[in-house]
C-alpha cells in the first residue's frame, strides 16, 4: 500500500494527471492538497494502528466507496483490502449491495424540522455475515452505515453500541474521522472529475448504480474474524465513556444563532494534552473547546484536518469568495441535517454578504429555496447535489455554475467547500449534539 502514497488520492480517484489543467488549479490550496493527502495517510495508513486495524480501515473505506457508487473509489479501495485481508473484499461488496440506499435521509431529533424526517429502517449486517466478521467490524459496518446514509439520526446510542463491540474512545474518534474524511474524499474527488469532463469512468454500471457482488456466503474474514473474541464492552464501560444530557436545552429548528455543543464521548482533559495534541489543535485556544479536545483522540487526523479547513476556506486567492464558501457550507449542512454547523456557517454567510434574510430563507425554506440570486442559488444546487450519496454531482452542475459566471478555480471552491462539509456535519453529528446557551443571568 506505501506505493499509493507516492500519488495524491484524490488526483487519482479524479483521473487528473500531475500537469492536468484542473490539477493544476488545486494546486491553489496547497495546505489543502497536501494535508487531505496527510489525512489519508493518518486514518489509512497510521504507523501505529493499535485496535483498529488496518483491515478494519481498509473494510471500512471499500464499503464507503461502495455506497457511494464511485467506481474508481470502489476499485482503489478494494485492492486495498485485498493486500491486506483479500477475503474480505467480496464479504464488503455483498454487505454494500444489501445496504445501499439514497441519503442523506433520516428523522431529525429537532421537534420543528420532524415534518422533513424521511424514516427509512437502519441497516446492519445480517447474523451470518455478523458471525464472520466478528462484533467490532459488525459495528463499525453498522455505524459506517448510518453515518453515510443517515448522519441526521446519530446518537449517543449508536457510539454505545460500538463501545459493547469492543470499541475504546480513541478508536471511535478515529472511526469517524475516517468515515467522515472518505465522505469529504470522494466527493472532492467526483466534483473534479466531472469538471474535468471524464465522469462515470469505472468498472460499475452507472445506469443501474450496481456493482458486481460476490455472494454473501463468501463471508472470509481474515483480519477480522479473527478478533471476533476480542472483548465485549460491558454496561459499565458504557456508563464510563458515554455521557447522554436529559434535561439539555436543545435548538427545536435551523437557525443563525450561536449553539453550543456537548459531547457523548469524553474529550481529553484540558490538563491531560500531550504536546502532539496540543500541536494538533493549530491554534492554542482551541484546548478550551470540548470538540476539539476529543478530536485530539487522532491528533494526527486532526491537525490534517484542521490544516485542509483553513485554506478551503480561508484561502481566497484566485478563487471564489468566502460568502460563497459559507453558503456551500450551509447548504451541505442544511442538506445533512447538522443544525450546529449550519448555524455557525449560515452566520458566517451573513457575516460576509450582509444578506442575513437570504441566507435565513434557505434555513427556514430548506435547500430548495430561491435565493434571487443565480450564482447563489448554483452554488446551493451544486452543494447539495455533491451532498447526495449515491453522488449526485454532474455536468449540469458544472454547466449551472459556469452559466452563473464561475471560472473552473471558483468552481473547485465550491466542491471543496460542499466536501468539507460533509466531513464536518458527519463529525459533529457522531460524536454529540447542540445546545442553546442560557441567556445571561440564567443559571
Amino acid at each position: 500500500m506505501t506505493a499509493a502514497l507516492t500519488a495524491d488520492i484524490i488526483d487519482l480517484l479524479a483521473g487528473l494527471g500531475r500537469g492536468h489543467d484542473i490539477a493544476t488549479l488545486r494546486d491553489q490550496r496547497a495546505q489543502a492538497r497536501e494535508n487531505a493527502q496527510l489525512s489519508f495517510a493518518a486514518l489509512l495508513e497510521p504507523e501505529n494502528p493499535g485496535d483498529f486495524t488496518l483491515a478494519e480501515r481498509y473494510a471500512v473505506a471499500q464499503f464507503v466507496a461502495e455506497l457511494h457508487d464511485f467506481p474508481d473509489a470502489v476499485e482503489f479501495y478494494a485492492d486495498v483490502l485485498g493486500d491486506e485481508s483479500p477475503d474480505l473484499v467480496g464479504t464488503v461488496r455483498a454487505l454494500a449491495a444489501d445496504a445501499a440506499a439514497a441519503g442523506p435521509v433520516g428523522t431529525y431529533r429537532e421537534p420543528g424540522l420532524r415534518g422533513e424526517s424521511v424514516a427509512v429502517e437502519p441497516w446492519a449486517p445480517s447474523a451470518d455475515a455478523a458471525a464472520a466478521l466478528g462484533p467490532r467490524l459488525t459495528a463499525a459496518l453498522a455505524h459506517t452505515h448510518l453515518l453515510v446514509i443517515r448522519p441526521r439520526e446519530a446518537s449517543a446510542d449508536a457510539l454505545a453500541a460500538l463501545v459493547r463491540a469492543g470499541w475504546n474512545a480513541d478508536d471511535i474518534v478515529s472511526l469517524s474521522q475516517l468515515v467522515a474524511f472518505l465522505a469529504f474524499q470522494l466527493r472532492a474527488s467526483w466534483g473534479l472529475r466531472v469538471l474535468a469532463g471524464a465522469p462515470g469512468e469505472g468498472g460499475v454500471d452507472r445506469t443501474t448504480g450496481t456493482a458486481s457482488t460476490a455472494s454473501a456466503a463468501s463471508t472470509g474474514a481474515t483480519g477480522a474474524a479473527a478478533r471476533s473474541d476480542a472483548a465485549v464492552g460491558s454496561d459499565a464501560a458504557v456508563a464510563e465513556l458515554i455521557t447522554e444530557y436529559p434535561d439539555l436545552h436543545r435548538p427545536e429548528h435551523f437557525t443563525q444563532q450561536s449553539l453550543g455543543w456537548v459531547p457523548w464521548l469524553a474529550p481529553v482533559a484540558e490538563a491531560e494534552l500531550t504536546d502532539e495534541q496540543r500541536d494538533a489543535l493549530v491554534d492554542p485556544l482551541r484546548a478550551k473547546m470540548p470538540y476539539f479536545r476529543l478530536l485530539a483522540r487522532d491528533p494526527a487526523a486532526l491537525r490534517a484536518r484542521t490544516l485542509t479547513d483553513l485554506d478551503i476556506f480561508f484561502n481566497t486567492e484566485g478563487g471564489i469568495g468566502r460568502a460563497e464558501r459559507e453558503l456551500a457550507a450551509t447548504a451541505a449542512s442544511r442538506h445533512n441535517g447538522c443544525v450546529f454547523c449550519a448555524s455557525v456557517h449560515s452566520a458566517a454567510a451573513t457575516r460576509e454578504s450582509g444578506r442575513e434574510a437570504t441566507v435565513q430563507a434557505l434555513l427556514d425554506e430548506g435547500v430548495g429555496a430561491d435565493l434571487a440570486d443565480a450564482t447563489w442559488n448554483a452554488v446551493v444546487s451544486a452543494s447539495v447535489s455533491l451532498t447526495n450519496t449515491p453522488l449526485g454531482f454532474g455536468e449540469a452542475d458544472v454547466r449551472g455554475l459556469r452559466a452563473a459566471g464561475l471560472s473552473d478555480a471558483e468552481i473547485i471552491d465550491v466542491v471543496n467547500g460542499a466536501a468539507f462539509f460533509n466531513w464536518a456535519n458527519r463529525l459533529m453529528l457522531s460524536l454529540g449534539e447542540p445546545e442553546v446557551p442560557a441567556k445571561r443571568g440564567q443559571s
